[in-house]
């Protein structure tokens, strides 16, 4: 079983920045995709940014130029960096992953699994 815990959300002014973390532990053979989403009271949740483990990323439209994804493989962690934050980025932030773990000692298995959730309030 993987656990995703998170950390880093907050209080912060518009303008501010803050940085998100995620990590996740167990037994993983790798983790093709990792990514973070957003869910804003009243609205669904949706995807802020993914990236690859070969590093590729996208971004929501919303985001683009202020926020950056980042990752480290060795550590099975996922980072997001939030600049020039507005009040419209105010939500609980949700870390995502796709991975592959072993299943059986000759077969893997993927699963998806989420973090806990973070609340990042942008306000002054």
């Amino acid at each position: 079983q993987v656990q995703l815990v998170e950390s880093g959300g907050g209080l912060v002014q518009p303008g501010g920045s803050l940085k998100l973390s995620c990590a996740a532990s167990g037994i993983v053979v790798n983790i093709p995709t990792m990514a973070w989403y957003r869910q804003a009271p009243g609205k669904q949740r949706e995807l802020v940014a993914r990236i690859t483990s070969g590093g590729s990323t996208n971004y929501a439209d919303s985001v683009k130029g202020r926020f950056t994804i980042s990752r480290d493989n060795a550590k099975n962690a996922v980072y997001l960096q939030m600049n020039s934050l507005k009040a419209g980025d105010t939500a609980v932030y949700y870390c995502n992953a796709q991975v592959t773990e072993p299943e059986t000692t000759t077969r893997t298995t993927k699963n998806v699994y989420w973090g806990q959730g973070t609340q990042v309030t942008v306000s002054s």
